[in-house]
């Protein structure tokens, strides 16, 4: 792994570890469940997936869009966890 490669993953880990948990939480819990009714389309196209159905660019596109600050959540936990930090200790 060269110094430059080195750099740009400690950059964005520690951008990964400036953003404010509850503010994620909240996004990604707004984002990944909406539309709220019928059915948020995070679960539909998770189940188009399930199923081989989603193949058509758009849904593409909102699968990643849905699912992109819930991962981002998922990510920040588990720096958390791995660092053995608590969500206050800075």
């Amino acid at each position: 792994m060269t110094r430059r490669t080195q750099r740009s993953e400690a950059g964005l880990l520690l951008w990964l570890d400036r953003i404010p948990l509850t503010a994620l939480v909240v996004a990604a819990l707004a984002l990944g469940l909406a539309p709220f009714t019928p059915e948020p389309h995070l679960w539909q196209k998770l189940k188009m997936l399930a199923h081989g159905e989603l193949s058509r660019p758009i849904d593409i596109f909102d699968l990643i869009m849905h699912a992109s600050l819930p991962l981002l959540l998922i990510a920040r936990l588990a720096r958390l966890v791995l660092s053995g930090k608590t969500p206050h200790s800075g």
